[in-house]
């Protein structure tokens, strides 16, 4: 199993389950959002891993123009990696019907080419996330 410990987030490639876990421990600036993912994304170029999960429920959301990042910039960054290209977003009940919203609202105007570079979808419950992401 390979991990990468950040202060903010513990990234773990699991060969078990054929994914990469993002964990973030700790809300975070910007600049730590986007240094995160591309941690991840070096993680998952090394373990050719286009399977995320993203644990969001210590961190909680990222502003709206840090998602829109994530699913514009750093979705079609997944091409190279092998499919399928899955996010899963474990979020708090709480923050769910948010991020859902986001996602809905950003995919809405969104190419669909860059729709189908990774499939994303918000989760509260981790068993249910692992199932989706390991269905494909």
């Amino acid at each position: 199993m390979q991990a990468v410990q950040l202060d903010f987030l513990h990234l773990t490639y699991r060969p078990d389950l054929q994914l990469l876990l993002l964990r973030w421990t700790r809300p975070v600036t910007s600049e730590e959002h986007r240094v995160g993912y591309n941690a991840a994304l070096d993680l998952a170029r090394a373990e050719k891993v286009g399977r995320w999960m993203i644990d969001l429920r210590t961190r909680g959301l990222a502003s709206a123009d840090d998602f829109n990042w994530v699913l514009t910039d750093m979705r079609a960054q997944f091409k190279p990696l092998p499919e399928p290209h899955r996010m899963a977003y474990l979020v708090t009940p709480y923050h769910a019907a948010t991020i859902t919203a986001r996602l809905i609202e950003q995919e809405a105007v969104m190419p669909e080419k860059l729709r189908k570079a990774a499939v994303v979808r918000i989760f509260t419950e981790e068993q249910m996330a692992l199932t989706w992401l390991r269905s494909a």
